[in-house]
Parts: C-alpha cells; structure tokens; sequence
C-alpha cells in the first residue's frame, strides 16, 4: 500500500465511541494501512457524547466556516479533528450543532430513533467530501463503515460525479449487521432529490430502512466486504446478483493480509 492513498468515512470509530465491529475495523483498518506505508485519512460525526476534552478535539478554522444546503436550509459545517494516542493518526470530525451536539448518537434517551437522522446522514455525506476537497486529498480508495456513512458513495457518484479530485477514487463499502430497526423519514427521497439527484436512482429509499439504505450504498460501490459474519438475509441474497469484488468476513484478528490483498488486486 506504499502511498496509496485511502480515506476512511465511518459511522463510529474507536476510541471515540464504545467498542462495536464498526468502531474496531473503522480503527483496526487505517491503522493497518498506516504500518503499510499508506497515507490515510478518518473522518466520523462529532456527536455530543464524544467527549471534546478528553481527546482533546480542536476546530480546524480553515476548514470550517462553510455552509451546506440540506433540504433547502443553509446549515454551519465546522470541523474539528484528533488524533489517536500512540498511532499517528488523525480524526476529522464532522459537526454542526442543529444535528450533532446532542448527547447521543442515533437514538433519544427513551430509544427513539431521531427523526432527523436522515438529514445527518446527508449531512455528513456532504460535509466529508467538501472537506476533503479543501485538503485536496485525491483518495484512491474510499472505504465506507456504518450507516450513517452510507449516503456517500451515492453522492460521489452522482452530486460530486464532475469532482476532478475523485475520478479516480474506487469505493469500497462494508456491510454489517447492526444497523436500525426502524425507518427514516419518509422524505428522505424528496431531501435528496433537492440536491437534483434523480429520484429513479434511489426507488429503494421509498421504504428508507436499513437494508434498502444499504442497497443504494451498494448499487454506487465499485467493491463490497463483509463486516459481519452475519448481515441481513435480504442483503445476503442481492450481493448474489451484484457483478462486484466481494471479500467475504475476516475476523478482526485475521483480517489484514485479507483487506490488503483485496484493496491491491480487487479494488485498485
């Protein structure tokens, strides 16, 4: 992975939030990369049950100060990043206060999923790759983690498709079980619809749960891995019918020489 260049956009990264298999490989990856002498890139929310002080997050001004259209209202992106103790590698954190100072992740304190979390996920979609084009970081690879990522590959592929700096990015993206049980808002079709990406593209989303949430992030991948020994049947059986590189599951103990094989001769 000599220079190869590889950005890393994930719903949970450890150390910032509990330990899950997203937050592990959004760790246990780059850092693979990193001691293979690739050059990487993290990028997660800023939810507000991260503690700022504790990881010592800082805003980044140059990179903050833009705003992002979601649904036909201006919202403040504002940057901060980290960087992970004894591994030489940076976090960027993606914030806003309407959508990410709350102090939780996906849900309120009686479990209810927020009702705008579809918004936070095109949201940060968007956030990332304008970020990133303000490093002018060309990525060869874009590896996707969770679901609160999986708007991206969409938006690549089509809002940012005229975008110079990634028309040589390849996307990958991982599928695991956790995922949520209940549906996004309705209109998520109509909110991403605003951004003038044809609704034809996404007739999955009319019923915006997590499998068909993780259809569309598929449908604008170049590779899929498996996360999770287990993902959703409904799932199992379209990655059947998908002509993509597929890695099946590696545990996280073996997975290394696997992901690094797979990125070299399926995804690059």
């Amino acid at each position: 992975m000599k220079d190869k260049r590889i950005l890393y956009v994930s719903s949970e990264v450890m150390p910032y939030l509990p330990e899950t298999e997203i937050s592990s490989m959004s760790f246990e990856t780059p850092r693979m990369v990193n001691k293979n002498n690739g050059q990487i890139r993290i990028f997660m929310p800023r939810y507000g049950n991260i503690n700022e002080r504790r990881h010592q997050l800082h805003e980044v001004i140059r990179l903050s100060g833009m705003n992002l259209v979601i649904n036909d209202v201006d919202m403040p992106l504002i940057i901060k990043v980290a960087s992970i103790p004894k591994e030489r590698m940076q976090v960027y954190f993606i914030d806003n206060e309407e959508y990410f100072k709350r102090k939780a992740t996906y849900t309120d304190e009686e479990g209810n999923f927020f009702k705008d979390n579809d918004e936070r996920a095109i949201f940060f979609a968007k956030g990332v790759i304008e970020t990133v084009k303000k490093l002018n970081w060309a990525p060869d690879i874009i590896h996707v983690h969770g679901w609160m990522a999986s708007l991206l590959p969409l938006y690549l592929k089509t809002y940012y498709k005229n975008e110079s700096l990634f028309e040589n990015s390849k996307i990958v993206t991982s599928i695991y079980e956790e995922g949520f049980t209940t549906n996004l808002d309705k209109n998520i079709i109509k909110k991403i619809a605003f951004d003038e990406i044809d609704k034809k593209l996404i007739p999955e989303l009319k019923k915006p749960n997590y499998v068909n949430l993780m259809k569309v992030a598929i449908n604008n991948s170049d590779a899929i891995v498996l996360g999770s020994r287990d993902i959703p049947e409904e799932l199992e059986q379209y990655l059947k019918t998908i002509e993509k590189p597929v890695l099946n599951f590696h545990k996280i103990d073996d997975f290394q020489q696997a992901y690094l094989d797979f990125y070299n001769t399926k995804v690059l």
